[in-house]
């Protein structure tokens, strides 16, 4: 393990967990790289954030956000308390969203400064808010990137807020949007109610590095906007990549986040030279993640040994400044005629091979049961049982308790229960990717 930093900038730490060991003629390698960041300061309103952060909130103002009115107050409540977290410094817009994007405030295409003058007056537009027209997602998101892009705001984020369903796009627009967008800011996305499409919220997060969630009861905006906001207050460190460099002959599987939630990364490379290429991952703060890289290396004798892969955390050159490498970490194998030593399973390998493959099995489940598929449904998420039983991942076992009768945990047997709530389904769809820690060793 290595540690490069600036004094001022969080610590940057990798750990590589993996058994090295393969039999004669092996050729996959797995590891667990773990990666951490600590040493950040402490961040308050209070503390200025020198221009690094700037922040778009873009609220649903479509037609349904009205019904009941509960969704359309509870929008100007939340965004007004992300809006009091701002720290002073942060550049900040919110956008109106409906089937075309209207800046709210500040307007004119720019991006206020928040004090507590600009503070008091983006509340007080938050009073004009009201609800009607059709919802076109890309739109708002295309907004929102215009008035990023015109920031030097190292940390460029978004909001979004939604209660419907992207009807007034096409799809292919939408995710030309997204495409466009990766990679110039991240997006944490909510749905409010149950009337909006998961997989349309969870591709916004998904696509540009933020997280996704239900909000089902809109009471309950404001402090989940607030949380949010707390959080992209808190990060310090902007655009760090994954890289991965690799010999001659060895080929990359796939490369995956899997905590805190699973995210497939391996689509998502840039070449960087000779054998080496970054996966993006986005902003930090005081906080920790995993990966999953799997590669393939050319079969060898007993006795040999390679180095599979190198992982580099790096941060591009930016404003003047060189690249810099934050931290690095060995994968290696090493080929042996010892049946015990080459079979056995890292256990964070294993704890999150199940974690994936539970989020798969939940989503599949689902799958089956909107298309009537009694028989594939009860055996994915009686998987899904299973393996959040074994994993110990309390969290997801309770939600899956709300869709079917576990019978037997450790074995996966449960029956689908006749009725299902909107938003239970719903909550265990969006947070099916969320993952538990793997246990102490």
């Amino acid at each position: 393990m290595a540690n490069f930093a600036k004094p001022s900038a969080p610590r940057f730490s990798v750990d590589v967990y993996q058994n090295e060991f393969l039999p004669e003629g092996g050729r996959d390698v797995h590891a667990i790289v773990t990666v951490t960041a600590t040493g950040g300061g402490s961040v308050t309103r209070g503390t200025p954030a020198d221009g690094t952060a700037a922040v778009v909130i873009m609220v649903d103002c479509s037609g349904s956000m009205e019904y009941p009115p509960e969704k359309m107050r509870g929008a100007r409540e939340a965004t007004a308390a992300a809006i009091d977290t701002l720290r002073d410094g942060t550049a900040f817009a919110v956008i109106a969203g409906t089937h075309v994007a209207k800046e709210v405030y500040p307007g004119q295409g720019r991006l206020a400064v928040a004090d507590h003058a600009t503070r008091a007056r983006a509340k007080e537009a938050l009073r004009g808010l009201s609800a009607g027209g059709g919802t076109a997602i890309g739109t708002w998101l295309r907004l929102a990137d215009g008035l990023l892009r015109g920031s030097t705001a190292a940390i460029r984020h978004g909001i979004l807020l939604t209660d419907g369903r992207n009807e007034h796009e096409e799809p292919a627009v939408l995710r030309a949007t997204l495409d466009a967008c990766a990679g110039r800011f991240t997006c944490d996305a909510r749905g409010v109610g149950t009337d909006w499409e998961v997989k349309e919220v969870t591709g916004v997060a998904s696509a540009l590095l933020g997280s996704a969630d239900i909000v089902a009861d809109p009471a309950h905006l404001t402090e989940d906007f607030t949380l949010m906001m707390e959080n992209v207050m808190g990060k310090e460190v902007a655009d760090v990549s994954l890289r991965l460099w690799t010999p001659v002959g060895v080929e990359i599987q796939y490369v995956k986040q899997v905590a805190p939630a699973v995210q497939d990364l391996t689509a998502r490379r840039t070449d960087t030279g000779p054998r080496a290429g970054d996966y993006p991952t986005g902003s930090w703060g005081d906080e920790s993640r995993e990966y999953h890289v799997c590669v393939r290396v050319p079969g060898a004798a007993v006795g040999q040994e390679m180095l599979a892969s190198r992982v580099t955390l790096v941060r591009p050159a930016t404003g003047g400044e060189p690249e810099a490498v934050l931290a690095q970490g060995l994968v290696r194998a090493v080929w042996t005629n010892d049946l015990a030593a080459s079979t056995a399973i890292n256990p964070q390998v294993a704890h999150y091979t199940g974690q994936a493959e539970l989020a798969q099995a939940i989503q599949q489940g689902l799958e089956a049961r909107k298309m009537g598929d009694v028989d594939g449904a009860t055996a994915k998420l009686g998987r899904a049982v299973q393996l959040a039983s074994v994993s110990g991942n309390a969290d997801t076992a309770r939600l899956l308790s709300k869709v079917v009768d576990v019978v037997d945990a450790v074995a996966g047997t449960v029956r689908l229960k006749a009725k299902v709530a909107d938003a239970d389904e719903m909550t265990l769809e969006t947070r099916s990717t969320q993952t538990v820690r793997v246990k102490k060793f």
